[in-house]
């Protein structure tokens, strides 16, 4: 019985605290970065950039991934034909978790490389670009 008290005591103070910081959160005016508001137009510029980094990661990533795959699948099924303690010891479950682990690493790796670069230039376009249109 104790417990259920110290449970509910527990939610309750949680629930307050909560409540407490969201109502913080919508009052307060320096937590949203600018007092300006953007316009439609930047935050539709925005988010098309940011659509046009994330489906160019994907395709480097997708690239990479393909040939992480062949990279890794040609000397793994090559050792279990010719290595009789290498076909003992993987079973088509090992092989695949293999193959597979290479080609998910390089996807992320390579996809989150692109996105950060891709990312990087389009910002650093669109502060030259308000630099010339200032001057």
């Amino acid at each position: 019985m104790a417990y259920v008290k110290m449970a509910d005591d527990l939610q309750r103070w949680w629930r307050q605290k909560r409540e407490g910081h969201l109502a913080l959160q919508q009052n307060c005016v320096s937590c949203k970065g600018s007092f300006m508001i953007p316009s439609a137009v930047e935050d539709s510029e925005r988010a098309a950039r940011a659509r046009h980094c994330t489906d160019e990661g994907a395709k480097a990533g997708f690239k990479a991934a393909c040939i992480a795959f062949v990279a890794s699948s040609i000397p793994t099924l090559t050792a279990v034909r010719m290595f009789p303690k290498v076909k003992a010891s993987l079973n088509y479950t090992g092989q695949a978790l293999i193959v597979s682990a290479a080609s998910i690493a390089s996807y992320f790796i390579v996809s989150d490389q692109t996105i950060h670069e891709c990312s990087r230039k389009s910002s650093y376009a669109a502060l030259e670009k308000r630099r010339s249109e200032v001057s």
